[in-house]
């Protein structure tokens, strides 16, 4: 019997890669054919299994270890467009050929959903739609999507050393994916989230049409800035509005051993740091690292030390921070801070691409509305302990983030909420079962004291745990519970949005915005 069914299995399997093997040789076919793209005569932008270029283009994509040589397949070809004719025949023929389209940006995507699919699907990434273009006279940039936070950066600093956008601190992160899911920055209290800067955006729809924010109307404008723009079309291209920054900021970091001075620290700076001035941002990060542990407090002042010192030492004076600590430089050569290079290094390392040091990794999220008493902080750190690379990161909200209304944008974690909280860890090897289950248990642990009714989580931190299943992407039920984490009442914005804008829901993942029943 067993012998049976084996052979039944491996007869599928193989008219199952014949019918794929078929499928993309129709597939390309049909990108070669069509019109628009008959002035090509080297279709060098399509990587096929057989293609030198499509092993290390796969690689470069997958920033999470943990999704390689996962239960879901590998793309049947990688398409690395130059212009929007090539995304329109990619979106025509899959449209044709019944593949489904994963979008990569940058690649960052925590659970992997730009590159990974259950279901014979074409990767697209955008690497090669990449260019920026400053405009000083309003203070605006158009950049598209395949460039990188670093590069965005860069190329700011190469034209105004007072402009900026407040992003995220990772360079080698994609621009499309990391607006179009909000955008957490050292900027957030002064100037808000990245999606709170954009003004205008180029998305293509399932059906190859080009809109901007007057054609796509205000609702779909709306939803791409925080909701993912990959539930409702392709991201081109953001407009963003450049921020004033001065030409001189200060920096500091501090570090504590992870003990009861550490929690008391931690204490006070959560009744501080959202209260703090817009212009001062100080973030926690409690680490253990090969049996190390720290709570590491990380500054940005929009001003010098002068201005610095007696501010920090009015307002949060058990910290201690000295003139020694404090370090006056650019906003650019900040970046590069954060970004964790050398203090020497310069500009250039942040158009850098690759990611050097790639592990697996898993993380959840939560937003905290009442400081976390003494046995929530006492319970994370005897927690981090028991990993090799774990992280509780938190980022304060505050200032700017208190005068955005929480419906202005699908990120509704807005004034009310101290801080966000990000837990992380990290592994190399294929121990997945062992980190995943101590994540969870840090999460379990502090379900009593984050915010509830709904759970909120930040889906540029996303977390397939949240709710899913097969055909999730259709269903809006098993949607409701993650949806209402990520975007609590908006939620049923972003469905109405989706249905309206994407009625055959052809951009879809696990955890894509889902159809309204109608």
């Amino acid at each position: 019997m067993e012998s049976h069914i084996l052979v039944r299995v491996l007869v599928f399997s193989q008219i199952f890669v014949r019918f794929c093997y078929a499928n993309q040789e129709s597939f390309i076919q049909c990108m070669s054919s069509n019109p628009s793209l008959g002035y090509i005569k080297k279709f060098d932008f399509i990587h096929s299994r057989n293609s030198l270029s499509y092993r290390s283009l796969l690689q470069s994509a997958e920033q999470n270890p943990r999704w390689i040589n996962s239960t879901t397949s590998e793309p049947e070809l990688i398409i690395t467009p130059y212009n929007a004719g090539e995304i329109r025949t990619a979106i025509t023929c899959s449209k044709k050929h019944g593949f489904q389209l994963r979008i990569k940006s940058g690649g960052h995507d925590y659970e992997g959903l730009s590159y990974t699919c259950k279901t014979p699907y074409v990767l697209v990434d955008l690497v090669n739609l990449r260019s920026i273009s400053i405009h000083l006279e309003d203070e605006t940039a158009w950049v598209q999507t395949g460039a990188t936070l670093g590069e965005l950066y860069y190329n700011i600093a190469q034209k105004s050393k007072v402009h900026a956008f407040p992003a995220g601190l990772c360079p080698s992160v994609g621009v499309g994916g990391h607006i179009s899911g909000g955008g957490l920055g050292t900027l957030v209290r002064k100037n808000g989230l990245a999606a709170d800067n954009v003004i205008d955006a180029y998305l293509m729809n399932a059906d190859g049409e080009i809109l901007d924010r007057k054609s796509m109307g205000e609702d779909l404008f709306w939803a791409i800035r925080g909701g993912g723009g990959a539930s409702f079309g392709i991201i081109l291209a953001w407009r963003i509005k450049l921020v004033r920054v001065p030409e001189t900021v200060t920096v500091f970091t501090v570090k504590r051993k992870l003990d009861g001075e550490a929690v008391e620290l931690v204490g006070k700076w959560q009744h501080v740091a959202s209260r703090l001035p817009e212009n001062l941002f100080i973030r926690v990060v409690l680490q253990h690292i090969a049996g190390t542990g720290e709570a590491i407090f990380n500054a940005l002042f929009l001003g010098n030390a002068e201005e610095l010192l007696p501010l920090m030492k009015m307002r949060f004076p058990e910290l201690g921070v000295k003139e020694l600590d404090c370090i006056e430089m650019s906003w650019i050569e900040s970046a590069i801070y954060f970004a964790g290079f050398e203090s020497s290094s310069s500009p250039e390392v942040l158009l850098d691409r690759i990611v050097r040091y790639k592990s697996s990794f898993k993380a959840k999220s939560d937003f905290v509305q009442r400081p976390l008493p003494e046995s929530a902080l006492s319970g994370i750190i005897e927690r981090l302990a028991r990993e090799d690379i774990a992280f509780a990161i938190m980022d304060p909200f505050g200032g700017k983030m208190d005068e955005i209304g929480e419906s202005e944008s699908p990120f509704p974690h807005r004034k009310g909420n101290l801080l966000n909280v990000q837990y992380l860890v990290k592994w190399d090897g294929g121990e997945t079962t062992r980190h995943v289950g101590w994540i969870d248990e840090v999460y379990g642990f502090m379900e009593g004291y984050v915010s509830s009714s709904p759970r909120g989580a930040y889906l540029n931190y996303r977390d397939l745990d949240l709710g899913f299943g097969e055909g999730a992407e259709s269903s809006y039920s098993r949607g409701i519970v993650w949806g209402r984490k990520y975007f609590k009442g908006n939620f049923e914005r972003l469905v109405r949005v989706k249905t309206m804008a994407d009625p055959h829901n052809f951009f879809r993942h696990q955890q894509s915005i889902p159809m309204l029943l109608l």
